[in-house]
């Protein structure tokens, strides 16, 4: 399967992926936000598509397109409806290749504290995406720090398939927003269960502890069961109103009338439910290309969909 994502051109990976990703430009992510926002209620996370930052000079240009990611969503909306923003660590670090002597990343703290001043002082929310294990020691430490020094419109993910995320979650500073996923990054059994039952149940029970804990939760996941378990389940159980969580979906996921249903209350007791979607985009669709390709090589699941996809294509059968 690897050969095969290696071997595939870049126009069929671009092809693959373009529903998935807003455009090659910050402007591309901001517009395809308003128009959710306008058109359907939908809120959003604005998200660059860049990681394992190498060079200087892509650490300016990343580091810039942050904070012009900042001062644009602050500029261009207003109230509950403004978008938050995704950081990811390997993409504002300036020592992406050095490690500590357990194997972790040294990220850059000063990087990251200064997103976060200028996003408090413009009010915009931003959540540290969270990546392979190896930065999550380095990732909570960073957020818990932020915390301290008083930015809690800072969040940041956990993912259930990670078996420490138990204990991340009784080390989490009082009412920080957390988004829970699965995690798409592939671990190995010493670190993470393997078993996709398993995440997804622990989807629930984490994001039940986090909400009687009092923290807000950005509950992640496609599977339409889950989503239905947690507002029907999970919510009721916990007391919880829309106040304190919201369910969030990729852009591009073609799950536009159960989103709806949520928009509207159909689903569980508690009324209308706050959907937002990640909004990847990057500054070229060569660096959107690049991410994507690492993606399916660390994902056998979804590389597998893509190879059936290209088999489709290439037999012209639809």
């Amino acid at each position: 399967m690897k050969a095969l994502i290696g071997w595939l051109p870049d126009f069929l990976v671009k092809f693959f992926a373009r529903p998935y990703v807003a455009g090659d430009s910050l402007e591309s992510g901001l517009t395809a936000a308003k128009s959710l926002l306008e058109e359907r209620g939908v809120l959003t996370t604005l998200d660059l598509l860049y990681e394992g930052v190498d060079d200087d000079e892509a650490l300016q240009e990343v580091s810039a397109v942050y904070r012009s990611m900042i001062d644009e969503v602050a500029k261009r909306f207003d109230g509950p409806g403004r978008p938050t923003v995704s950081l990811k660590p390997s993409s504002y670090t300036k020592r992406p290749l050095d490690r500590f002597p357990g194997g972790e990343p040294v990220g850059s703290y000063e990087a990251i504290r200064e997103f976060a001043q200028l996003a408090r002082d413009r009010n915009v929310n931003l959540t540290i995406d969270m990546e392979d294990r190896h930065w999550t020691t380095w990732t909570l430490d960073a957020a818990r720090r932020l915390h301290t020094e008083g930015h809690d419109h800072v969040g940041v993910v956990l993912q259930t398939r990670l078996e420490r995320t138990a204990a991340d979650i009784d080390a989490l500073p009082e009412g920080m927003r957390v988004r829970l996923v699965i995690g798409i990054y592939n671990e190995a059994a010493e670190f993470a269960t393997l078993d996709k039952a398993v995440m997804k149940e622990r989807l629930l029970s984490h994001a039940r502890t986090l909400l009687e804990r009092g923290h807000y939760v950005e509950f992640a996941t496609h599977d339409q069961r889950y989503v239905r378990r947690f507002l029907e389940e999970v919510v009721p159980a916990t007391a919880a109103t829309p106040a304190n969580f919201e369910v969030q979906m990729l852009y591009g996921v073609p799950m536009q009338a159960f989103q709806n249903e949520l928009l509207k209350g159909t689903v569980g007791p508690q009324g209308p439910v706050k959907v937002r979607l990640y909004v990847p985009f990057a500054t070229s669709w060569e660096y959107a290309i690049a991410y994507c390709r690492r993606r399916l090589l660390e994902n056998p699941s979804m590389a597998t969909a893509v190879a059936r996809n290209v088999a489709r294509v290439l037999t012209f059968r639809r």
